[in-house]
């Protein structure tokens, strides 16, 4: 029934920009807040960005901050993540995600709802 459809991923160099997007569906989006991980080869999945019912009510991972963007559309029912100034350690699947309700939404465990995963590749 929840299906998180994510899109944007891709190759890109060092210092260059992409946009990731998730088209939620079968939830009611508005209420919900959202959450990016990335997974690197050989690594635990780690928190990128969440964002609140408000777009002014965002966090970020340090190793990201001042560089991506997260947002939201909820007449789309889509959560956004603008990458600038990439890095090759960036690169990693990236996965959109629904917090449950009055979690932690910096820990893996306080999501219920995880989209497919899209790969972002930074060439140095």
């Amino acid at each position: 029934q929840v299906q998180l459809v994510e899109s944007g991923g891709g190759l890109v160099q060092a210092g260059g920009s992409l946009r990731l997007s998730c088209a939620a569906s079968g939830l009611t989006f508005r209420s919900k807040t959202m959450g990016w991980f990335r997974q690197a080869p050989g690594k635990q999945r780690e928190f990128v960005a969440h964002i609140g019912w408000s777009a002014d009510s965002t966090t970020y991972a340090d190793s990201v901050k001042g560089r991506f963007t997260i947002s939201r559309d909820n007449a789309k029912n889509t959560v956004y993540l603008q990458m600038d100034s990439l890095k090759p350690e960036d690169t990693a699947v990236y996965y959109c995600a629904v917090a449950r309700r009055y979690s932690d939404y910096i820990r893996e465990q306080g999501y219920e709802y995880w989209g497919q995963g899209t790969q972002v590749t930074v060439s140095s």
